[in-house]
């Protein structure tokens, strides 16, 4: 893609999505995560109605007279987004490719949060790191988010989620607000979720084409592995196939909710025909 063709495809996702989030996101936004984080501020003396459990009986004991900690909220919040661009995100038959709508909703995403004046950061993984942005603020920060999102290449179609989990742990010290963006076609992540999840506020957004659901009865069927590049022919006529495949894939699905609900994590499920403008704000107000 050309530079010229770049910038207009960047324009077009900025223009989009900064109105999603200046009129709805906003709001929304600073309402469910704000107040979440707080530091501590000040010592001062007690008075009535002060919560007991705020009593620093430090300062208490020295001064003879009862003393509270008084904590403020943190102000400035970090969001890291973590984006799947293995092979699978490729996939769609309903006028747009899971990429695409994930480009989309992280823009939303990060543009809500620029509002409030918080950092955010990227991270790209397939099976391995392939990109990671370090948290900052501003919308020319935004722009090189979206711009990534939009161009890049990734050295491998796999994907390993548990690596990701893993990453974000060792380079993420901070309570952050973390939006994982995949189709979730993987397993074996539960326990390095588990760990993430223990200091960052994390929910997965899973995003999938209602054709991945179930395969549709076509008789004999070429078919390539997006991850692994591998063409099979498959019988789609044949029941136990359909069954087997349903079965694979169902047990993606509940391995994802389980997984993230277990760990104290969100979840967002988006079909890419359906308006990830409406899951982003349910998931907010219940959440606000």
């Amino acid at each position: 893609m050309d530079t010229k063709e770049l910038l207009k495809k960047v324009r077009k996702i900025e223009i989009k999505t900064r109105r999603l989030s200046d009129h709805i996101f906003g709001g929304e936004y600073h309402s469910t995560f704000k107040g979440r984080g707080m530091t501590f501020s000040e010592v001062r003396q007690y008075q009535f109605g002060d919560d007991v459990r705020n009593i620093d009986w430090n300062v208490t004991a020295r001064t003879n007279s009862p003393h509270i900690k008084v904590f403020e909220e943190e102000r400035e919040l970090t969001m890291m987004l973590m984006v799947d661009v293995s092979g699978s995100e490729m996939f769609g038959t309903q006028n747009q490719f899971k990429n695409e709508i994930v480009t989309e909703m992280a823009a939303t995403l990060a543009f809500s949060a620029t509002q409030n004046n918080d950092k955010i950061g990227l991270i790209l993984f397939s099976d391995q790191i392939e990109l990671y942005i370090p948290p900052k603020k501003g919308r020319s920060h935004v722009l090189r988010i979206i711009r990534e999102l939009i161009e890049f290449k990734p050295k491998s179609k796999q994907t390993n989620v548990a690596e990701a989990f893993k990453f974000l742990s060792n380079v993420m010290k901070k309570k952050a607000i973390v939006f994982v963006l995949s189709d979730f076609v993987a397993d074996n992540y539960k326990q390095n979720l588990k760990i993430a999840a223990g200091r960052h506020d994390i929910t997965g957004i899973r995003i999938y084409d209602k054709h991945e659901e179930d395969i549709p009865n076509l008789g004999m069927v070429q078919m390539q592995d997006e991850e692994t590049g591998e063409l099979i022919l498959v019988n789609t006529s044949s029941k136990k196939v359909r069954q087997n495949y349903n079965q694979f894939y169902n047990e993606k699905v509940n391995y994802f909710k389980d997984s993230f609900t277990k760990s104290g994590a969100g979840v967002i499920d988006c079909r890419v025909d359906e308006s990830y403008v409406k899951k982003l704000l349910g998931y907010f107000k219940r959440r606000g």
